[in-house]
């Protein structure tokens, strides 16, 4: 995105809107409305300048009683709305992934399929079949070669091929699941326990769970989990404890910090995690590097998800 001025785009589950904030400032620029219910998640393609927000319905994971079927396209040169994908037939339409051959990839929760988005044509051409009704979040392993979510209440994660766009299995966990992240090598999958504030490590190789990972000094079970970009860290939030969770690689240690309510998704930006809490409209500030709160500011009433451009 080469003479294009960096921005901040948030996704305001809470208040059904889309906000574009000034990176430096944080005071919100821009905010679109009009969505139905309700904005989640987020995907940024920095190459093209483009955005994609899920419209997923006006309920929860499990409480959904009128789910959408609508991905929304943002031009973040000029921070408008220019296209809105029809998914139908495949409805709830939730996380959503770049994959290596240039398509989104996106979970459809009440579908039970994995819906594959050509972004040329803004069209859905193909579906996977996931294997579950509750697939909520999902991952690409860094070589393209497999796909993965976390199906919540089933307590377990499908295994599909990318390349082949088949699905290959299922591996269980021990208790449902809240979250998804993957390490560099490809070789762990990191999937967030729902039921106590534990991380499941599943050997991608074995097919099965290696190890679990007590959060300490977190009360309750976590939500989402993020590596940085240069996989240096990995970070959950926990939703229930209020907390963000900073992990090294190995699992050897962790700090948790204080957020605000109801932390959900992250952003890194150099040194800083930028934590978004639905609960109380704010956006806190994490100094990586001293494991500390920095700041905190508002943004809409309640993000879920956020990310700079």
């Amino acid at each position: 995105m080469a003479n294009v001025e960096h921005g901040m785009i948030a996704v305001d589950k809470m208040g059904a809107k889309v906000l574009f904030l000034n990176p430096a400032t944080y005071e919100t620029e821009v905010a679109i409305d009009g969505f139905p219910k309700t904005v989640h998640e987020l995907l940024i393609v920095p190459e093209t300048a483009m955005a994609y927000v899920p419209i997923y319905g006006d309920g929860i994971h499990g409480r959904n009683p009128n789910p959408q079927h609508l991905l929304c396209v943002f031009d973040l040169r000029q921070r408008t709305l220019v296209a809105t994908i029809d998914l139908l037939p495949y409805i709830a339409p939730h996380t959503l992934k770049l994959g290596p051959d240039g398509f989104i990839y996106i979970t459809c929760e009440n579908s039970a399929v994995v819906a594959v988005i050509d972004r040329a044509r803004n069209k859905v051409v193909e579906a996977i079949d996931s294997g579950s009704t509750n697939g909520h979040r999902l991952i690409i392993s860094p070589d393209g070669r497999r796909l993965y979510t976390e199906n919540e209440e089933d307590g377990t994660v499908s295994v599909i091929d990318l390349p082949s766009r088949k699905l290959l299995g299922k591996i269980k966990t021990p208790r449902p699941l809240a979250g998804i992240a993957i390490s560099a090598d490809g070789r762990t999958v990191v999937a967030v326990d729902d039921a106590q504030p534990t991380l499941f490590l599943i050997d991608t190789e074995a097919g099965k769970v290696r190890d679990e990972v007590v959060l300490k000094d977190v009360p309750k079970p976590a939500q989402i989990a993020r590596y940085a970009p240069d996989n240096s860290l990995l970070a959950v939030t926990s939703v229930h404890s209020d907390t963000v969770s900073l992990i090294d690689p190995t699992f050897r240690e962790q700090t948790a910090i204080k957020v605000g309510s109801q932390p959900m998704d992250m952003a890194f930006r150099a040194g800083e995690l930028f934590v978004a809490c639905q609960g109380d409209g704010s956006v806190h500030v994490i100094d990586i590097a001293n494991r500390r709160h920095k700041q905190s500011f508002q943004a809409g009433t309640g993000c879920e998800s956020l990310g700079f451009f």
